[in-house]
């Protein structure tokens, strides 16, 4: 009988714990500092990282890091998914593209006024 990989842990807003399968199967046995980067050998570490936001919930995450990274991986993000949709129906993804670029300009300016 093979065991399959429990699922990727699920950040939320909120702080979440994690099961035990999710620690043993995504938290490194040895955890190691290489190149400024923790983590441990070529071990991929999307689990781990994923684990650590879960437990420290993304609104906490967001408050210790300037609202304007979190813009842009946003950006970036919906950039790179438009551009995937933008082949299935141009004029969609064009209109998608200009909202969305009008709604990153307004959050923008909030961002600089919050700043200030």
């Amino acid at each position: 009988m093979t065991q399959s990989q429990p699922s990727l842990p699920q950040p939320q807003l909120q702080r979440a714990g994690i099961t035990s399968e999710q620690y043993f199967e995504f938290t490194p046995e040895k955890l190691e500092l290489s190149d400024g980067y923790l983590g441990y050998g070529g071990q991929d570490q999307l689990g781990f990282h994923l684990a650590v936001l879960t437990n420290m919930g993304l609104l906490s995450a967001i408050r210790h890091t300037g609202l304007s990274l979190w813009l842009e991986a946003l950006d970036r993000c919906i950039q790179e998914k438009l551009a995937t949709v933008n082949d299935a129906d141009p004029e969609v993804a064009e209109a998608m593209l200009n909202r969305f670029n009008r709604a990153m300009a307004d959050l923008t300016e909030v961002i600089e006024y919050l700043d200030k």
